[in-house]
């Protein structure tokens, strides 16, 4: 069920400035008095939005449950909509400080409408709904101050561009994102964490590997990737496989670190029972040393997720074929057409945050038991 909790002083400030904002917007009324009818579309909407946003306000004095609060949001995000396509100046000084009033209207209706869905409580897709609000609210209010300001497209593009970018490039950039993401980043991802935790059952079996391995896999963790990367290219050349050798170096010894320390996080109590039963180094291994591993083993396939992504898009500013996110980025951000790009951008990070989630969720089903995992609401 929905906690009904009330903020009655910010929804009570949140009506008054939209009082003051309708009066200060009067001049997007007609010009003249004797006229009583708008005369452009951009007056009506900007009427209707704040119309539409005063009535969430005045709805927000009542508690709500958690239809009524979904409700509500998507009524005050309808009406942010509406007012994307109000100028910010009217040719008014009134009607300009009335669109920035009602600019920050939005912004603590926004405020309120996570805080209503943040105290929400029931499945854990409804927990994240505030998260998703959030996240809408940050995009309109990118658009909004991108488009009142007149940034231009190459120092900060509208989300809107770029979503069209998406729509008119979806061809070139799903190739480059399957060169970029499976040939090189999954690849890479998989012979690094491979290699790392094959080392690290290694030197669990065997003690005095570690004073041998450790260091050298350290050292390799500090070479900076700017000085990988062209000489991974003059070895394997300029194909996926120069990428996918730079992917291997880095996730390697995060993968060897954490499957390490968790190989070592059985208690040496249970280590003794084991022996005690005359269980061999393999029984002791499957039974009792890999399931306490799993958690942080788990952590380290996250990480390197996210740094398989970054390794391979920034090892193709070193040479690729012509496709690849990392060689879509460099060529188009050379040529000034920043909204493909931003596309490019959007692609990656959309990707790497459905990995993370993805493993996110593997963990949660695998590793249920640990603390770390049951603490997570």
């Amino acid at each position: 069920m929905a906690q009904r909790r009330r903020a009655p002083g910010g929804e009570l400030a949140l009506c008054a400035l939209l009082a003051i904002a309708l009066s200060a917007a009067m001049p997007l009324l007609a010009a003249t008095p004797s006229a009583l009818l708008l005369q452009t579309v951009q007056q009506a909407r900007a009427i209707a939005a704040l119309g539409l946003l005063l009535l969430a306000a005045v709805r927000l004095l009542w508690p709500s449950g958690r239809v009524m609060t979904y409700l509500l949001t998507l009524l005050a995000l309808a009406a942010g909509l509406l007012w994307l396509s109000v100028p910010p100046a009217l040719g008014e000084v009134q009607a300009g400080n009335g669109f920035w009033l009602g600019c920050v209207a939005f912004g603590l209706m926004g405020l309120l409408t996570v805080h209503r869905c943040a105290h929400l409580d029931g499945p854990r897709l409804e927990a994240q709904s505030a998260a998703v609000v959030l996240g809408l609210w940050v995009l309109l209010f990118w658009q909004l101050g991108v488009t009142a300001l007149g940034v231009p497209k190459v120092i900060l593009p509208a989300p809107l561009w770029v979503l069209q970018s998406l729509g008119e490039h979806a061809t070139t950039l799903t190739h480059d994102a399957m060169q970029t993401l499976v040939r090189e980043a999954l690849a890479g991802w998989l012979i690094g964490c491979g290699l790392g935790f094959v080392v690290a059952l290694a030197i669990d079996r065997h003690a005095f590997l570690q004073r041998g391995l450790l260091p050298i896999a350290s050292m390799t963790s500090a070479v900076p990737l700017v000085g990988v990367a062209p000489i991974a290219v003059m070895w394997f050349g300029f194909g996926w496989e120069s990428k996918a050798a730079v992917v291997a170096l880095m996730t390697f010894f995060p993968m060897l670190v954490s499957t390490l320390a968790g190989l070592r996080a059985a208690g040496r109590l249970e280590v003794e029972l084991m022996q005690t039963y005359a269980a061999s180094h393999h029984q002791t291994l499957w039974l009792l040393k890999l399931p306490a591993a799993v958690p942080q083993m788990i952590t380290a396939l996250k990480i390197n997720a996210t740094l398989a992504l970054i390794g391979a898009i920034v090892a193709e500013f070193f040479g690729s074929p012509t496709v690849g996110l990392g060689f879509r980025i460099s060529t188009e951000a050379a040529r000034m057409n920043m909204g493909l790009v931003w596309a490019a951008i959007t692609v990656a990070s959309v990707t790497g945050s459905v990995a993370y989630a993805a493993l996110a969720f593997l963990e949660r089903r695998v590793a249920f038991w640990h603390p770390s995992v049951r603490s997570v609401v």
